[in-house]
């Protein structure tokens, strides 16, 4: 995808995570802004969407945050990004966070992380986008997950061809390559 201008990630927002989660962050975060390419995530200061959020800003790129008033009782949002979009609803982050972004990239996460990438490939079976969709298998992290879609697939809940709407990798700089950055 060569006119990619920004990708949305998803990942999680608990710093009570082992480290190299959080540096492997970070280490996107500089590859995005070294290729001037522009961050859209949930707009947390925390976790991985921190690490990743801070490093690409640190190294001169671009973040756009969306961040929920709803999540304020429970995280805050970043107060030095780029650009930060207030919304109600987590469905409306979703839905702004999707609409700016060119190619979604999955990083380890939580719940939050899981619903995000559900709903993105249920957007992409249902052919309401074409954008891709990179699941980034850190240490194994989604190997469970992937195992899941897997028997999905193979028990005929989803059609063969979903298998296709997404591609795991697991060593970041092989993120940058399936996007051909």
């Amino acid at each position: 995808m060569k006119n990619t201008k920004s990708v949305c990630v998803f990942c999680g927002a608990s710093n009570a995570v082992p480290k190299k989660f959080l540096d492997i962050g970070a280490e996107f975060g500089r590859m995005l802004a070294a290729k001037g390419i522009t961050l859209v995530y949930g707009g947390g200061d925390c976790g991985v969407m921190g690490a990743v959020a801070n490093s690409t800003m640190k190294h001169g790129g671009h973040v756009t945050g969306v961040f929920p008033v709803s999540l304020r009782n429970i995280e805050n949002e970043h107060q030095s990004l780029s650009e930060i979009i207030i919304v109600d609803t987590m469905h409306e982050r979703k839905m702004c966070m999707f609409e700016r972004s060119d190619a979604i990239i999955v990083f380890p996460g939580g719940f939050g992380t899981m619903d995000e990438t559900f709903e993105i490939l249920t957007w992409k079976q249902l052919k309401l986008h074409h954008k891709p969709i990179v699941i980034f298998n850190y240490e194994h992290y989604w190997d469970p997950l992937i195992a899941l879609m897997k028997s999905i697939v193979d028990t005929g809940f989803a059609r063969p061809e979903t298998a296709g709407y997404y591609v795991v990798v697991d060593q970041v700089a092989a993120i940058l390559e399936v996007l051909n950055f």
